[in-house]
């Protein structure tokens, strides 16, 4: 077993990706606080999927080193900022910017843990990370890698773009994988050039050739404030290559190509079938010539703070996304109504434009559909959570490779991550099996006024059911088919009303979905035996239309996910 600690933990990239990879990745700790908000949306939806045990909601900063388990790997992907020393290590405070004092908690975790610091650490970051800060180019990373070699570890690093090995989303991280002195894969290097090119983790996880004229091989000297100060101070190029090793503090890096041949996702592998989209995600006929000037070249006369007049340009963008490519890189931004040059937006086979929605996002990191999904977590904040998210095709292939390093055999997954994705994803009740609360609540009132902008569901009533649906009572279940039959794009969180479709007839009866949860049928039949897990809708009578009004179920003939305002 290789226990994981996991820093950072975001909605848990590194652990599905590992998970992925080998049975044999246990994660037995894990940390995510975000600073500066009360509500924290990865940590929830953290918990409701992997649940709450060896999970920390606390700022890492607060967090003794003796609260985390002895664990084999340390994996993260830590915020980028500034991490610059002021003066020594021990002064946090010192450190340039709010969240690049995290690196040092990585650096303070395994200082502290002494003889118990793991063999491995696997960490991600930008890609620019190389290269930065622009006043004293690769210092940044000159720090991190120093430090980690004054604590025993060789290292190795490589920016990937995720498109390049067959991926989905053109993503472009750095991602850094240490081995401990004496450490089973440190004791496998004989050869750094060997190591870099052919026979190390990453050069077997993501195969490689050198571009010309670029290969870097220097010693990065002095203390870490030494390093903060002076490396390559003046200079206008960074000497971190996007490929590379280091022994000792000494560095052998140079810029890579990537060497693929293997199958392609693009960005239309991951769309759902138009007619699971909900309305809310199509652009109108209104809205769509400001999403076309954004999303346009342009010149724009601006001022400057200080009086200076200038031209702001910027040049066009593909609109809609091309489908047979993978996509763009994902941003935080990717949620929301308001048009947007950074904002993905496809056209659908019947002509219309639409942004994407959440588990769409959720493929293009090769997440599990719905993964973020918390009745408390909004469509925009999911959107955010994937922006700020990893690829997990790229963990899972690390993972792979470390894996047979130490063991020198093939890994097997009872997790595996798929590629292939539902056009018509149905719901998946196990991704709720955490899940402690109702995954929907509104509460009743006295006195109600109809909103014509809430969310509504008509479902199919079957003809056993009719009659049910029929006589009058104010209160009613409504459970759906097996999950088969439930489709997973429809927004939980936001339903709010519920209409019974009567075949032949149409729609008459308004409900309030008062609670949605996970029960089955056995709950309203009696004598029933029926006891598979199913969509359960509590439901309470609001008014009636004067006469049935004929509507067409648009998902799997049963259901469609609408407002209010469409139907009344």
């Amino acid at each position: 077993m290789i226990r994981v600690a996991e820093l950072f933990a975001g909605v848990g990239g590194f652990r599905i990706g590992l998970e992925g990879a080998s049975d044999e990745f246990h994660t037995v700790w894990n940390n995510q606080w975000e600073p500066s908000t009360k509500h924290q949306d990865a940590s929830l939806a953290y918990r409701a999927r992997f649940g709450t045990e060896g999970h920390s909601n606390q700022d890492i900063c607060t967090v003794a080193t003796n609260d985390i388990p002895n664990h084999d790997l340390l994996v993260g992907g830590f915020p980028c900022q500034d991490y610059s020393v002021a003066s020594t290590l021990s002064r946090s405070g010192g450190i340039e910017g709010k969240k690049g004092v995290l690196w040092w908690q990585i650096y303070r975790i395994l200082e502290e843990k002494g003889e118990n610091r793991p063999n491995y650490i696997f960490l991600e970051n930008v890609d620019r990370i190389i290269n930065s800060p622009a006043k004293q180019r690769g210092r940044d990373f000159a720090i991190i890698l120093a430090s980690l070699s004054d604590l025993g570890y060789i290292v190795e690093w490589r920016v990937i773009n995720a498109a390049d090995y067959g991926m989905p989303q053109r993503r472009r991280r750095t991602y850094i994988v240490g081995y401990r002195i004496n450490s089973d894969i440190a004791n496998q290097i004989e050869n750094a050039r060997n190591w870099l090119f052919y026979d190390g983790v990453m050069a077997k996880s993501f195969p490689f050739v050198q571009k010309k004229n670029t290969i870097s091989q220097f010693e990065i000297e002095g203390t870490i404030k030494n390093v903060s100060d002076n490396f390559n101070m003046g200079k206008k190029d960074s000497p971190f290559g996007t490929a590379g090793i280091m022994i000792g503090r000494n560095i052998l890096s140079v810029d890579s190509m990537a060497v693929y041949d293997g199958p392609i996702q693009t960005l239309g592998d991951i769309l759902v079938d138009e007619e699971f989209v909900p309305e809310e995600f199509y652009i109108s006929d209104e809205e769509l010539p400001k999403w076309q000037y954004e999303k346009g070249a342009k010149k724009i006369n601006r001022v400057s703070k200080k009086g200076f007049e200038y031209v702001f340009s910027e040049g066009g963008m593909a609109f809609p996304d091309y489908l047979d490519k993978p996509s763009r890189t994902m941003v935080t931004g990717e949620g929301g109504t308001a048009p947007s040059r950074f904002k993905h937006v496809v056209q659908t086979p019947s002509g219309r434009y639409r942004r994407l929605i959440p588990i769409e996002l959720e493929r293009l990191n090769m997440f599990p559909d719905n993964h973020t999904y918390h009745p408390e977590v909004s469509d925009g904040r999911r959107a955010f959570l994937m922006g700020n998210a990893l690829v997990c095709g790229v963990v899972e292939i690390i993972g792979k490779s470390l894996y047979r390093a130490i063991y020198n055999e093939e890994p097997t997954s009872s997790k595996p991550i798929y590629t292939q994705r539902d056009k018509q994803p149905v719901l998946q009740l196990d991704l709720f099996a955490e899940e402690k609360l109702n995954l929907v609540v509104n509460a009743p009132k006295k006195t109600y006024t109809l909103d014509p902008t809430k969310h509504l569901l008509i479902g199919l009533v079957k003809l056993d059911n009719q009659e049910y649906f029929l006589d009058g009572a104010p209160t009613k279940i409504y459970y759906t088919g097996k999950t088969k039959a439930f489709p997973s794009t429809i927004a939980l969180n936001k339903l709010y009303y519920f209409m019974p479709y009567i075949k032949g007839k149409g729609v008459k009866d308004l409900y309030l979905i008062r609670i949605a949860r996970i029960g089955n049928k056995a709950e309203i039949k009696s004598g029933s035996n029926d006891t598979d897990p199913r969509l359960v809708f509590e439901l309470e009578y609001l008014e009636s239309l004067p006469e049935y009004k004929p509507i067409k179920l648009n998902i799997f003939n049963t259901f469609r996910d609408t407002v209010l305002g469409s139907v009344i």
